[in-house]
């Protein structure tokens, strides 16, 4: 359904990868999703096009493309677990890659949302604070925590699972002190409730729902357009 395309960063004219899935319906809004360690997976992609089905257009760019180039062939690979990590941290755990978030925001007529995936969500929640154009950002279980000296911009929804081994209760309870009015959802699973690998239907349901609740009250609405 969807196509690969290319964008430009802004910062040193460096062009990568991205997965375009073009709204199907009445347009609600452009969406960029920040994908987790594993890349642009054949899920992510998957997923983009269910969101395109329901009016977003969609940009899942390859956040890792300065290392190594191309999507993913499959949703995880135990075996370039470090050599992901590896491409996590030279990135500075996502602070290094807003360039090319930016650049998706850009190509995107608005409103632009964004959501974030585990690496992904943490790239979003810093995006939330430092790119421009965004109108609502949801994470899904991202390391929020290493980064509590961030503002967000726009209306953020944070979501976590209860069973996280990567996320412990104590690092969801210090973003809610340091954010008391900051929407933070805990569902009963653990990390990668939306991904195949960590599946869990109600959850994955649940915060689907309320991030598009998030996104419709934010600009997210039907046009002709």
């Amino acid at each position: 359904m969807g196509e690969t395309v290319s964008l430009r960063s802004a910062r040193d004219g460096f062009t990568f990868g991205a997965y375009r899935a073009p709204a199907t319906e009445a347009r609600r809004g452009g969406l960029v999703i920040c994908h987790a360690i594993w890349g642009v997976t054949p899920h992510l992609r998957e997923l983009a096009d269910g969101y395109a089905d329901l009016g977003y257009e969609v940009l899942v760019p390859s956040l890792f493309d300065r290392f190594q180039r191309g999507f993913a062939d499959r949703d995880t690979d135990p075996a370039l677990m470090a050599r992901q990590n590896g491409f996590a941290e030279a990135s500075g755990w996502g602070a290094e890659v807003l360039d090319a978030v930016q650049a998706a925001i850009l190509a995107l007529q608005p409103p632009v949302f964004a959501v974030g995936f585990c690496f992904g969500g943490t790239v979003a929640w810093l995006a939330a604070g430092r790119c421009e154009g965004l109108s609502a950002v949801a994470c899904y279980y991202g390391h929020i925590a290493r980064h509590l000296e961030e503002t967000p911009k726009v209306p953020v929804l944070l979501h976590f699972g209860r069973r996280d081994e990567l996320i412990p209760p104590a690092d969801v309870e210090s973003i809610r002190q340091a954010y008391p009015d900051l929407a933070v959802h805990l569902y009963d699973a653990g990390h990668a409730f939306v991904a195949p690998n960590g599946y869990d239907a109600e959850a994955a349901r649940l915060a689907g729902l309320r991030t598009l609740a998030l996104f419709a009250n934010h600009g997210g609405g039907r046009s002709a357009a």
